[in-house]
């Protein structure tokens, strides 16, 4: 059975914007390049930039939905972030943080830690998994919940990396422990990505607005997408063909 990949994402500040490629040259055992590369990490952290760290020592679309609005594009070493109710930013997350922790301050709720730096781990996307993982996501799944909740979700809810469509519901999750071939490159799924309540956020408008986790519920699971490894690098795009070998 063969699907099409429909889209590819990538999120340069985790938890901070979303920005489309066309084409991607993923490398053996990294992330997605470009994806998760910075983090903002807030006062009550531990991470200091050496190595990985769970999702817990970051700033994140769970605790402050607003983030969730945040688009993003990335020259170089600088990044663009727009949001409806903010000015758009272009700042260096190396040399400019304190620019973007007054820009981002309005958007973060008062009763959560507050953002406090921006850490990069070099070679490593700070990505939810304690391996270098890409987000591979099912489209008939995607509609699926939003049939099941009568809502026209945006894919952006669930920050995936890339986007199949070709597959029936939910088959996915039979690709765990399986190779997945999409253009030049080879992919090992791992995991079934377990969700949180950033998805019930509008990527439009940042408020919660939608029950995905009760929907995703009603198939007896919270899981969204499946965390991928890459095990040959190579070149992929927008419609290549996607085979589980």
């Amino acid at each position: 059975m063969t699907g099409e990949v429909t889209q590819i994402w990538r999120h340069p500040i985790k938890s901070h914007g979303r920005e489309a490629v066309k084409t991607v040259n993923m490398i053996s055992g990294q992330t997605m390049p470009g994806d998760r590369v910075w983090a903002v990490a807030h006062e009550a952290s531990t991470a200091d930039g050496s190595d990985w760290a769970p999702c817990a020592n970051f700033s994140r679309c769970a605790k402050a939905p607003q983030l969730m609005a945040i688009s993003a594009s990335v020259d170089g070493e600088r990044v663009t972030l727009s949001h409806p109710d903010r000015p758009d930013l272009t700042f260096a997350p190396d040399s400019q943080p304190q620019v973007f922790l007054e820009w981002v301050r309005p958007l973060m709720p008062a009763d959560r830690a507050a953002s406090t730096r921006i850490i990069r781990v070099p070679g490593r996307g700070m990505t939810d998994s304690d391996f270098p993982s890409i987000s591979l996501c099912n489209m008939a799944s995607h509609r699926a919940v939003g049939q099941k909740l009568e809502q026209d979700l945006s894919i952006h809810r669930w920050r995936g990396n890339i986007w199949i469509d070709g597959m029936p519901l939910w088959e996915e999750f039979d690709w765990l422990g399986r190779d997945v071939r999409i253009g030049k490159a080879i992919f090992r799924v791992r995991e079934r990505i377990t969700r949180c309540l950033a998805t019930t956020a509008n990527p439009d408008t940042g408020q919660r607005d939608a029950d995905t986790l009760g929907a995703l519920e009603t198939w007896g699971h919270q899981d969204f997408g499946v965390y991928a490894e890459v095990v040959k690098g190579g070149e992929i795009s927008v419609g290549d063909k996607v085979q589980i070998i």
